[in-house]
């Protein structure tokens, strides 16, 4: 697939997945409700990475939803209203997977956010595993001050980084949610005063990530994961599961024997995600 709204760098491990529509702050038109799931999905399900870079190019890390691209022309489908509200809701959870992708990757996410991160820039953050920002980033629940809820994930996913109070106020008001507060509210992990040093920076973290071995990040993300949705007691019995059933020996070897050896471990790839299709599993 041919992507318009991405570019994507592969290098010692690490995908950089650089949305690359400055001139538009990185908004997201038609495309790029297709294309991040699918560039995604790929870099996760074939393994060709362990960890990714979420970044946007230019001023601003991402404006949101570009309206104009979802305004309809014409009469809509003939059909009565029970089906045309189902079937729209088929699309709002289409577009929720779009920023949900970030979350089912089986490797973690980092955003590294400058400028404007608003309305759907918001959804992309929190979805990811933690952020870095600029000192002159600032976040926006956009969606309250064109008239709606937000409905792809930010309501569903800032309470869990930052207190409900806060939240609230954000979600209620629309106001802008600076740099420093983002900070003080463990919304953002660290602040760099340029774009250049906090790539520098989250590059140097996506490194040191992907020197890790990928099935402890993976059953790391995993757990993390699960547990937020589940209590402390089905948390610890998941985990004891997943180690159980994936085995952790294998990569605890190979650490210890590096170890012995004074060297640094280098650990084997994920294995590619095979999908069932027409009567066959496909690589």
């Amino acid at each position: 697939m041919n992507y318009s709204c991405f570019n994507l760098e592969i290098k010692d491990k690490v995908a950089h997945v650089n949305m690359c529509r400055p001139d538009e702050f990185n908004s997201m038109n038609k495309a790029f409700w297709s294309e991040l799931p699918h560039l995604i999905d790929t870099i996760s399900n074939d393994a060709s990475a362990r960890v990714i870079v979420l970044s946007g190019e230019g001023r601003h890390f991402c404006a949101g939803m570009d309206l104009a691209n979802f305004t309809q022309g014409g009469e809509g489908p003939k059909a009565h209203l029970g089906m045309r509200k189902e079937s729209g809701y088929r699309v709002t959870l289409d577009l929720q997977y779009t920023i949900t992708c970030l979350e089912k990757a089986r490797i973690p996410v980092i955003a590294a956010i400058q400028g404007a991160c608003v309305g759907g820039g918001v959804d992309l953050a929190t979805a990811a595993d933690f952020r870095f920002c600029t000192k002159d980033a600032f976040f926006c629940i956009q969606e309250i001050n064109i008239g709606m809820a937000a409905d792809v994930g930010t309501l569903q996913r800032i309470p869990r980084l930052i207190p409900e109070g806060v939240v609230r106020e954000l979600a209620y008001t629309g106001r802008r949610f600076l740099s420093e507060e983002a900070l003080k509210h463990g919304m953002v992990n660290q602040i760099f005063d340029t774009h250049e040093e906090m790539m520098l920076g989250v590059m140097e973290v996506a490194k040191e990530i992907a020197s890790k071995g990928p099935l402890a990040i993976a059953g790391t993300k995993e757990s993390l994961n699960y547990g937020r949705d589940h209590t402390v007691e089905e948390s610890l019995n998941h985990i004891a599961l997943w180690n159980t059933a994936v085995g952790i020996n294998d990569e605890m070897g190979t650490v210890f024997k590096a170890k012995a050896e004074n060297k640094e471990p280098e650990f084997e790839d994920l294995l590619p995600r095979r999908k069932y299709l027409d009567g066959e599993f496909s690589a």
